[in-house]
């Protein structure tokens, strides 16, 4: 079985550090200039942002 695990991610237009849950059931947008970071598909989320850190 897979974990789920949550991750740190940088929004690409204004490199705010965001932490997200890799298996999102809705969108996840930046908290900060609202671009989508992260998008449901079912399992692990289709992650539109550069992974800075998986926290374990």
């Amino acid at each position: 079985m897979k974990k789920s695990k949550f991750i740190k991610v940088k929004c690409p237009d204004c490199e705010t550090i965001q932490t997200i849950f890799d298996h999102p059931s809705t969108v996840v947008e930046c908290i900060v200039c609202g671009r989508t970071l992260c998008l449901p598909t079912g399992g692990k989320g289709d992650i539109k942002a550069e992974m800075v850190q998986i926290l374990e």
